[in-house]
């Protein structure tokens, strides 16, 4: 079991498109896949159909404890994609945690009973550091961290990157870092100037496929579906078709 998490302390640079679309196209792959939704916002949960006001259980109840991620695991219209999805109730975990040793090993506990039952976990992290993000990073053999190619590109990333010295320094925790350009815009010499310094700064670790800006990604969430289903021919699902056989091809 591969566990992905996608992740950057700045909003807006497409993570949950990222994480939702890549899991879709993982699973269209033939592999079975768990998408897990670390945001409180929720973002992920509805951009894959589902109603948060019908979760009975949820994240928060995983977190806290006495629930395992297969007993709120709800199936997708795409086979073989499966989301623990979350609604704002899991912010107040962060409380309930404070206190409690361990607390940045909490998901990575849960994800040992699911006993490799996925071929992938994605993880969907909210964009601050937090506990949440913390037990994310924790959790995951592989760090996506999308790069929207606009002004502040980096902003956030430099934190992040603090965030992972600290970890393999304190806590023994090293995943890969692998790097995706979002939001990239051809007609712009801006876009290009970021993309160029996002692959001088990160080197190796950019994928080679870059996700265009695109209206058809913006409205898919809309639609509680992922890229392929709601525009199968645009850019965007093109795109994350060919970022996804990437990922598959890195294992």
């Amino acid at each position: 079991m591969r566990v992905l998490t996608v992740g950057n302390h700045k909003g807006g640079c497409g993570k949950t498109t990222t994480a939702t679309n890549m899991a879709a196209y993982l699973a269209l792959n033939g592999k079975t896949v768990l998408l897990i939704d670390l945001d409180p916002q929720g973002a992920a949960t509805l951009g894959l159909g589902i109603d948060k006001k019908t979760l009975d259980k949820q994240m928060y109840d995983v977190m806290r404890g006495g629930t395992a991620l297969l007993d709120i695991a709800r199936s997708t219209e795409i086979p073989g994609l499966d989301v623990a999805p979350c609604d704002l109730k899991l912010i107040t975990i962060e409380h309930e945690l404070d206190s409690q040793p361990g607390r940045e090993f909490v998901l990575k506990e849960r994800l040992e009973g699911l006993d490799n039952r996925y071929d992938y976990v994605v993880i969907d992290t909210p964009p601050n550091l937090s506990i949440l993000t913390l037990n994310g990073l924790i959790a995951c053999d592989v760090l996506i961290i999308p790069v929207q190619c606009e002004y502040y590109a980096l902003e956030g990333v430099d934190q992040l990157q603090v965030t992972l010295s600290i970890l393999k320094n304190r806590l023994g925790r090293d995943p890969k870092v692998r790097v995706v350009l979002t939001m990239f815009d051809a007609r712009t010499k801006l876009s290009k100037e970021v993309a160029e310094n996002v692959r001088d700064y990160f080197q190796e670790k950019v994928f080679a496929t870059v996700i265009p800006r695109s209206i058809k990604l913006a409205e898919a969430p809309s639609h509680g579906k992922p890229i392929h289903l709601h525009a199968p021919d645009s850019s965007g699902a093109l795109a994350y078709k060919s970022l996804t056989e990437e990922v598959l091809s890195d294992d």
